[in-house]
């Protein structure tokens, strides 16, 4: 019977042993060409500039921080009054499925208005007087009356 292993599956044999030979040697080289030193000649620092350099910081510099003086994203936002009752227009109202919209005199912005935020019967084209509240998909306006 013939052997199973071709001349090119030796050769194949040949090369993937002389590349692992290779690569351990380069391994061994790199080791014995570092210059090491374990993680001190790893660090690095940074200045009170933002800087990066391989020296410590001085502990004589050090500055205290209070933590909660730290804001992290968007700064608080003071509270802004807002006049409670504001002016509109019905630009539109659909009396058979309870809803439209008033746009606000001044800022000229929309609000939503449901049936069940009106104090009163509105019509379109109506100045009515309303507030605001948060709804699931924005500001709608409430307490809405004719003015």
């Amino acid at each position: 019977m013939k052997s199973q292993e071709t001349f090119n599956k030796k050769e194949k044999e040949k090369k993937r042993l002389k590349k692992k030979l290779e690569k351990q040697q380069k391994r061994e080289e790199r080791r014995a060409n570092s210059e090491g030193g374990g993680l001190e000649n790893m660090m690095a620092y940074v200045d009170e500039n933002g800087n990066i350099t391989d020296t410590p910081p001085d502990p004589k510099k050090k500055k205290v921080v209070n933590a909660k003086s730290i804001e992290i994203g968007v700064p608080k936002r003071e509270e802004v009054v807002v006049d409670a009752i504001r002016k509109g227009r019905v630009e539109f109202f659909n009396h058979s499925k309870g809803f439209g919209f008033i746009k606000e005199i001044g800022t000229q912005e929309k609000f939503f208005v449901h049936v069940n935020g009106l104090l009163e019967e509105i019509m379109e084209n109506d100045m009515v007087t309303f507030e605001l509240e948060r709804g699931l998909k924005g500001m709608n306006a409430v307490k809405v009356k004719k003015s």
